[in-house]
């Protein structure tokens, strides 16, 4: 059985592409980079853990002693998630061993060992299709692949050194604020077509009545600074159940970001906004009349 090296900061992924590698009936040997991050790995249904550390250093700092060891070991694949850390060890690895890497695959399959993996170009626009023979990389957003059958496995303690030009100085835990929008299952987003920040309060009385969550546009996380976080391309994917857009334009890497959703509504005062391209249903009219009667009818119901 051939051996494939999972490594994602967020557990959710890691069970995600252990799904993909056990359905692919292949080995899934998961990293931690920590005791505590092994306790939870231990149980999303893979192989094996290998604890790589225990020192609190970045999961970079090991990328050529884990390159290493997938080669050492005769690994098939090494498959992060796509987040910071997990894209920043990916790249390493991959130039570190000078063989190939695909970027945020959308679909994968083996043909015997090799990889036939699907991504998006063009901002969504295009479905890339490649192959990959030999020992490669690739990284996985969130959400692609259904998640392993929770089973424990035993953690195996595989000190690597890590690079020795950097140095641990200190460690700070990020404070983040508000909620995971990848795993909400309804969201109401706002765009630049609200008007004033106070006015997010049309678009949170809609989400109560609906049990959503609040999302945006990267210009107003970004730009206005008025909420932490943005769904698009280079931010959160989401794949809610209900996606409702008030005064969001939709521009092509925000639809990205969206494409998964089950049922997308959207209210613009533009009826040539890319983002009814997208809807399901739209709604060409004033967000300030038309999401506060809607808010009214709901409650209604």
């Amino acid at each position: 059985m051939a051996d494939i090296y999972i490594y994602s900061d967020k557990p959710d992924v890691a069970a995600e592409i252990t799904g993909f590698v056990k359905r692919e009936k292949k080995k899934a040997i998961l990293l931690a980079e920590s005791k505590e991050a092994a306790d939870v790995l231990k149980k999303l249904g893979a192989d094996a853990v290998l604890l790589i550390s225990g020192d609190g250093r970045r999961i970079n700092d090991y990328a050529e002693a884990i390159a290493g060891l997938t080669k050492a070991k005769g690994g098939l694949l090494l498959a992060v998630g796509s987040t910071v850390a997990g894209r920043e060890l990916g790249a390493s690895v991959a130039g570190r061993l000078g063989c190939a890497m695909i970027s945020d695959v959308r679909a994968a399959r083996f043909e015997g060992d090799v990889l036939c993996a699907e991504k998006m170009t063009f901002g969504g626009a295009v479905i890339h299709a490649e192959k990959m023979s030999g020992f490669g990389v690739i990284s996985v957003p969130a959400g692609v692949f259904e998640k392993a059958d929770p089973a424990e496995c035993g953690v195996e303690e595989v000190p690597l050194p890590a690079d020795a030009r950097i140095s641990l100085i200190k460690t700070q835990p990020v404070v983040k604020q508000g909620v995971d929008l990848s795993k909400a299952q309804k969201i109401v987003s706002i765009g630049l077509g609200v008007n004033k920040e106070e006015d997010i309060q049309i678009a949170r009385d809609l989400a109560e009545v609906l049990g959503a969550e609040i999302g945006c546009s990267r210009s107003i996380a970004e730009d206005r600074k008025w909420l932490p976080d943005y769904i698009g391309m280079t931010g959160v994917t989401v794949k809610p159940q209900l996606y409702f857009a008030m005064g969001l334009s939709g521009q092509i890497q925000h639809v990205f970001g969206i494409r998964d959703s089950k049922l997308i509504v959207a209210v613009d005062t533009n009826d040539k906004a890319p983002i009814f391209r997208a809807a399901d249903y739209g709604i060409v009219g004033d967000l300030y009349e038309v999401v506060p009667m809607l808010t009214e009818a709901i409650k209604k119901l």
